[in-house]
């Protein structure tokens, strides 16, 4: 039979509004987590178990991602349902929720019945539109009762007379409605924002405009009907920043993984991470985002996981589909890759980082906030200092277009309630 695990001197982070802390934790072969501190020290030793020294390695609540896609439930070449769930406890994460993009859209009652066994979470936004055509209004009502977290549109803002009559009905009550500050026939036919890097890397522009226009009729919606629960998504510029930090009535908000890693200063023209909607920024608009995830002008960080298929990636990058597979690689590179820019460069604390990649993540999604608790599966263990290489077959996710594919990174995931403890690197 095998013994349950005792870790030693771990810092272990229970939950908000709490710091991190140094002692020990003791969890089941199952992935339970049994206990720790003192309580944990004291059962270890009455079992007589060895001690495995994890100094400098994190136990910390799941990590929640507010949206991501997934078009095809079953039968995905780039990704499906299974897939989707292996790459996202590989990353860390017990909930995604899911936007209705999707063949066919998820826009009815009836085609929202998709689920995840326990312990990992499954959360899926209903349509704002019929098809997403910004056309006609879905189901609101009908949506929300049979299980929808809210309401989304698509990857841009929806016409300003549907908004206003969606809200005006008002079925969504308090549920969240998320819409993206974007507007494709501002944006010119470009995929990165204006700017000097840009143009010496020959890329077509994005002007800001095609966000601040949009986000300025968001913000006025949100101060006209302050009972909606308005939630935007994936704010890429530095402008769109400061009109949101301006706005008398803030609405919550996201901000994509990759935008705050890279820019298009800091990327390689032939590199993988550039065709992004919305287009990634200057280094600017990168500074900008960081700095309003550090004092909460940004709710949360969404991985936004939109996979393309092998054929798709062998597309030159302007006719390719704007897109970025996150959750995958063998342990993941949202958390990793954001410890080593935020925690590392920028010495963030460790609870600002896990506001911004769980708890925020579980505000918008109007959830409890992820917690450690005694009997629980739902926790990760994450070593900063973990060596390893991203490569294809040791990854669950089938997604093709995934950035730093074969480079060596630095932190992952030692192991989570959700890993069969075979698949543990302890």
């Amino acid at each position: 039979m095998t013994p349950p695990l005792w870790l030693h001197q771990v810092e272990l982070l229970a939950g908000p509004h709490q710091s991190a802390t140094s002692c020990d934790a003791l969890i089941a072969p199952d992935g339970s987590l049994l206990a720790w501190g003192e309580g944990a020290t004291q059962q270890a030793q009455a079992l007589g178990l060895a001690a495995r020294l994890a100094k400098g390695w994190l136990l910390a609540p799941l990590l929640v991602d507010p949206h991501s896609v997934l078009e095809q439930a079953s039968g995905g070449r780039a990704e499906d349902l299974a897939s989707l769930a292996g790459a996202a406890a590989a990353g860390g994460y017990g909930t995604v929720a899911l936007l209705p993009w999707a063949s066919p859209w998820r826009d009815q009652p009836e085609k929202l019945g998709l689920s995840w066994p326990a312990p990992m979470q499954l959360e899926l936004w209903g349509s704002f539109s019929i098809g997403g055509a910004d056309q006609e209004l879905a189901p609101h009502g009908d949506q929300l009762a049979a299980g929808a977290i809210g309401l989304a549109g698509t990857d841009q803002v929806p016409p300003l007379a549907l908004m206003e009559r969606g809200l005006l009905l008002g079925e969504m009550g308090r549920s969240p409605v998320l819409l993206a500050p974007r507007d494709a026939g501002l944006s010119g036919g470009g995929f990165v924002r204006e700017g000097v890097e840009t143009l010496r890397a020959g890329w077509p522009p994005d002007p800001v405009l095609s966000e601040t226009l949009p986000l300025q009729s968001l913000l006025s919606l949100a101060e006209l009907r302050p009972e909606a629960r308005l939630a935007l998504m994936n704010l890429a510029t530095a402008a769109g920043v400061g009109l949101l930090r301006q706005a008398p009535r803030r609405p919550m908000a996201t901000v994509g993984w990759w935008h705050l890693l890279a820019d298009s200063g800091n990327l390689d023209p032939s590199a993988e991470g550039w065709r992004l909607c919305p287009s990634l920024g200057a280094p600017r608009d990168r500074e900008a985002l960081i700095t309003a995830l550090a004092d909460g002008v940004l709710t949360a960080v969404a991985v936004h996981h939109l996979p393309l298929d092998a054929e798709e990636i062998l597309l030159p990058l302007d006719q390719r589909r704007a897109g970025l597979a996150g959750h995958g690689g063998r342990h993941g590179l949202v958390l990793p890759l954001l410890w080593a820019e935020l925690v590392g460069r920028r010495s963030w604390p460790v609870q600002r980082l896990w506001q911004a990649l769980s708890w925020g993540g579980s505000e918008l999604l109007g959830r409890e906030p992820e917690q450690l608790g005694a009997g629980s599966r739902r926790w990760l263990l994450f070593d900063p200092n973990y060596g390893w290489s991203w490569d294809r077959q040791g990854c669950p996710s089938r997604a093709a277009n995934h950035p730093l594919g074969g480079k060596q990174l630095v932190g992952g995931i030692r192991a989570s309630g959700l890993i069969p403890a075979a698949q543990w690197t302890i």
